[in-house]
């Protein structure tokens, strides 16, 4: 069994509304809350990171099973939405949607055009993040695959 460590450090100086830092890998980013939560607002934040995350594991997985299946694509792009609830005060991330177009060369077959529509489907079940929120937050998708 091959096993992948990712490592990343982080430094917060001072309290809640403070700005930190994360670094890992090629990201090196400050951090703090959002202004929305009554925050600083200074760089990324975790609501952002998480929906990151489950942003470029899907559309990643997309690809590569796209690619393992033969099918050309003219493009792949997406947006995602991240959905945080706060009731009584407590924040809880309730829901991820994801969006993604996938445009198809015009002169491919009917069946290929089917294929790449159950692999967006699939990606989403595929991808490792998708996996590890499941039971925690809900994530959905709204694809859009067409020919061009």
């Amino acid at each position: 069994m091959m096993k992948h460590h990712f490592h990343l450090t982080a430094d917060w100086p001072g309290n809640r509304n403070d700005v930190g830092q994360i670094e890992t890998g090629e990201l090196k980013t400050k951090i703090s809350i959002p202004d929305a939560m009554d925050g600083p607002g200074v760089g990324t934040n975790p609501d952002e990171m998480l929906l990151g995350a489950a942003a470029t594991c899907y559309i990643i997985t997309l690809a590569a099973m796209l690619e393992r299946s033969h099918i050309p694509k003219v493009s792949l792009t997406m947006e995602s939405e991240g959905i945080v609830d706060v009731t009584n005060g407590v924040f809880t991330y309730d829901a991820i949607i994801h969006r993604p177009t996938l445009l198809l060369p015009a002169d491919l077959s009917d069946r290929d055009v089917e294929k790449a529509q159950r692999l967006a489907e699939k990606a989403e079940g595929s991808c490792m993040i998708t996996r590890a929120l499941a039971g925690n937050v809900k994530v959905s998708l709204e694809a859009v695959v067409e020919r061009v």
